[in-house]
């Protein structure tokens, strides 16, 4: 089952669904900043736009198209999106 999620008014919004690598979201951002929580260890795919993190305690780095992050769980991070962006979120 395909769930839809929303988050920031609408700013921020993802499909979620089973794959092969287990559960993941496709996602798209407007130009923004945002504040996440990870529960769970989170790699994250940039598929258009540049996504710039900030983990608590570190500066920020900028991760374009076709490059991946991987977020710790338990962790609270910025996110500054210039443009807008789209994902993928593998959990776990």
């Amino acid at each position: 089952m395909i769930k839809h999620n929303t988050y920031f008014e609408g700013n921020v919004q993802s499909l979620g669904l089973e794959t092969e690598k287990g559960y993941a979201t496709v996602g798209v951002m407007q130009a923004g900043t945002y504040q996440f929580g990870a529960t769970a260890k989170e790699t994250i795919k940039i598929i258009s736009g540049v996504f710039g993190t900030r983990l608590p305690g570190k500066d920020w780095v900028k991760t374009g198209v076709d490059e991946v992050l991987h977020i710790p769980a338990d962790t609270k991070f910025d996110v500054l999106c210039e443009s807008d962006v789209a994902y993928i979120c593998y959990y776990g």
